[in-house]
């Protein structure tokens, strides 16, 4: 059994959606120990998107099912694809499949760009008709910066969890199991998350 952490390290050089403040530490010595303060958002490096992010309404990120971020899931290859991917970059790779993560060309930058791989919305209708219960992807939104929430709500509206910032760099195409836990916190619409995925001996 082989297992890959494929979380951004959390850091304050952690790359930061425009907008969005950089995470902050503070490491205070007592003397007898170490303690530090962390300022960061819902949405900093690795993270979960829940329902209340965009739909206000729905699950927040201690209520949202975490059978949906737990199980068999898939990496899917689709660097060729490059800033847009749409229904056909994954129609025929996708059947039977739960959890699906997207390594794109955005895996290993170390910047921010507009230009960074998403879904379009054609693509997240695809994932909800098919039952996908998470997706996830490298580049900070599964979103174009451009956008007005319709993937978003197509995906959270569904019971479709997102996972946004994702390291796959070195990650194979293929299938593994998946655990990916976000901080249970009470009411909010996201949280950092570690995500792992196993490869057990055997599997193709």
């Amino acid at each position: 059994m082989k297992i890959i952490d494929v979380t951004l390290p959390l850091s304050e050089s952690t790359i930061a959606f425009p907008g969005d403040p950089y995470p902050r530490f503070t490491q205070t010595d007592t003397g007898r120990y170490l303690i530090s303060d962390i300022s960061l958002t819902t949405h900093s490096g690795t993270h979960i998107d829940a329902p209340a992010h965009y739909l206000k309404a729905g699950d927040t990120i201690d209520t949202i099912p975490l059978d949906h971020l737990i199980g068999t899931c898939r990496v899917l290859d689709v660097r060729s694809a490059g800033s847009t991917i749409d229904a056909g970059n994954i129609a025929k790779k996708i059947d039977n499949v739960e959890r699906l993560l997207l390594k794109t060309t955005y895996s290993g930058s170390d910047e921010f760009i507009e230009d960074y791989p998403c879904l379009t919305p054609r693509a997240a209708k695809l994932l909800t008709r098919k039952g996908v219960k998470c997706i996830g992807i490298d580049s900070p939104s599964i979103e174009s910066y451009h956008c007005d929430g319709t993937v978003h709500r197509e995906l959270l509206s569904n019971g479709c969890i997102i996972i946004e910032f994702l390291d796959l760099t070195g990650v194979a195409e293929g299938d593994y199991d998946m655990a990916a836990l976000p901080l249970r916190l009470a009411g909010l619409d996201g949280s950092p998350a570690r995500v792992i995925l196993i490869k057990r001996n055997g599997r193709e």
